[in-house]
């Protein structure tokens, strides 16, 4: 057995177009079945004669959208800079609390049911209180709410990562005299890349959750889930619904964002192979 950087070859001509191709077959159904479900929901509302305070038609959210579009994304942008710092700070921790936990076994076996304790509790709920250590009207209450969201998964993916390592891979690389930093460097990380990126993968659907759901209990008049509350609460629920179409894309676009640096990464990752 071997550690080796992984060959990277080049596409063959017309691989490119190739791999376009294959990308939008896999695609394929996941359309069919959104493009089914939009279908859906707008003929049985006008079929059943659904009032609009129920569940609004995908064609009037569709509009609203549309006609309110640079105030949406106004909103969205900020309530978006929350999420994303606060997915940046929880899950750079967690990895760094992982990476401890890993060079230090017994410490991690200390620190884990704590984890998992601490990981069962509603941490959104905490919202209230840390609008009273800081103020409602800043980011940092809602940052902080993010931040503890996405820890938990990435330091258990991260952790669990780490230490599931080929054993002959660690007598390997001891065999060459290695140390725990080459050790960590070329085995344990690059063994936990994909379990990293599948914590990172789950923070940032919990990171905008925990941003808009964080404004529900304060923030400022132009934070995006401020605004989805406050027209609810007058029965402007085209507005409301257009204010969830704009935080689903965001959080979608955040999803793919680091789905393409997965791809990436895990292109260029060194590799362990028999």
């Amino acid at each position: 057995m071997s550690v080796t950087p992984t060959a990277v070859q080049p596409l063959p001509r017309g691989g490119m177009a190739r791999l376009v191709g294959r990308r939008a077959i896999d695609w394929l159904p996941a359309v069919v079945v959104f493009v089914a479900i939009i279908g859906l929901w707008e003929l049985l509302i006008r079929a059943l004669d659904v009032q609009e305070f129920l569940l609004p038609k995908p064609s009037a959210i569709a509009t609203t959208f549309w006609d309110t579009r640079h105030e949406l994304w106004s909103q969205g942008w900020f309530t978006f800079q929350e999420a994303l710092w606060g997915f940046l700070l929880g899950s750079g921790f967690a990895i760094l609390v992982a990476l401890v936990l890993a060079r230090w076994r017994p410490l991690g076996a200390a620190f884990m049911p704590y984890a998992i304790a601490a990981n069962a509790i509603p941490i959104i709920a905490f919202a209230p209180i840390t609008n009273v250590w800081f103020s409602p009207l800043d980011k940092s209450s809602k940052v902080s709410i993010v931040a503890v969201l996405c820890f938990f998964p990435v330091m258990v993916n991260t952790l669990r990562g780490l230490t599931s390592v080929n054993p002959r891979a660690l007598e390997l690389m001891e065999s060459y005299a290695a140390g725990q930093l080459q050790i960590f460097r070329r085995v344990r990380v690059p063994t936990a890349l994909p379990f990293i990126f599948t914590g990172l993968r789950v923070a940032t659907v919990l990171a905008m959750i925990g941003a808009v759901v964080g404004e529900y209990f304060g923030g400022a008049l132009n934070a995006l889930g401020v605004q989805i509350l406050q027209n609810a609460r007058v029965a402007r629920f085209r507005e409301a619904w257009a204010g969830i179409l704009m935080a689903c894309l965001l959080g979608i676009a955040l999803y793919l964002a680091i789905a393409a640096i997965e791809r990436l990464t895990l292109r260029w990752a060194p590799s362990t192979s028999d």
